[in-house]
């Protein structure tokens, strides 16, 4: 169908609801239609703008994203532009699939939960650690391999959870703080038009550039403030044992 519909035709015609519909327009995401006499109708542009929402919603985002990219849109970006931000906006930043692992091999790389099976809750709810019908799996084989070799030079299972905890905070506060950094100087400027000269490509394009240079970034540092705890450390026991022969 196309041309002039009814609340209830486009509905129909984009597989939502009038009450959406409704919705959508009160937050200012779906145009009102056309008035003629007392019926209100819709055209092909809202067709198209409700079919973009829904796969926008069907890929996590909420109305205020969407808001903010069907403005983007508005303003001149294509709908593959759009799209491609969206793509680039949800794309997982690990190329990790989970692996499979049952209780008794979580009990060979991991032998203190034969005696404290508190720790495997402890893993869960760091989603270190999840459960499945048939068994458990590692969301991170990378940090399942740091964690067994920890454990094989003799810390303890509880100690290396422990660290893990406080390393996410850490770096989820980081991460905050960088997305923060984009949204301030790249997406609000961009949204709000004071970059006229950027498009929403050039955005996808800073979007995606950011991944490798967090990674870096973390890595420089965490390198750097290594070099420098080892080092006091170091000193430190010298120190000590330097007293104890005077």
């Amino acid at each position: 169908m196309s041309g002039k519909m009814t609340i209830d035709e486009l509905a129909r015609e984009a597989g939502t609801t009038t009450r959406n519909i409704r919705a959508y327009q009160t937050k200012g995401v779906l145009e009102p239609p056309d008035i003629v006499g007392r019926i209100g109708y819709y055209g092909d542009d809202h067709l198209t703008r409700l079919k973009l929402i829904s796969r926008l919603q069907q890929r996590g985002f909420g109305l205020a994203a969407i808001s903010d990219l069907l403005d983007a849109w508005d303003s001149g970006a294509s709908l593959s532009e759009v799209l491609g931000f969206q793509d680039a906006l949800l794309a997982p930043w690990s190329d990790e699939s989970p692996e499979k692992v049952s209780k008794q091999q979580l009990e060979i790389l991991f032998p203190d939960i034969v005696s404290n099976p508190g720790l495997i809750e402890k893993a869960k709810k760091l989603d270190l650690l999840a459960e499945d019908d048939d068994g458990y799996s590692l969301p991170s084989p990378r940090l399942a391999k740091v964690g067994t070799k920890l454990v094989t030079i003799g810390v303890p299972l509880s100690a290396v959870l422990a660290q893990a905890e406080l390393m996410k905070d850490d770096i989820d506060n980081m991460a905050m703080r960088l997305v923060a950094m984009f949204s301030i100087y790249v997406w609000e400027p961009f949204v709000s038009g004071e970059t006229p000269d950027r498009s929403l490509t050039d955005v996808t394009e800073i979007l995606q550039e950011m991944r490798p240079l967090a990674a870096e970034a973390v890595s420089v540092f965490l390198a750097r403030a290594m070099e420098a705890a080892t080092e006091a450390a170091a000193l430190e026991d010298l120190k000590h044992q330097l007293e104890g022969t005077a």
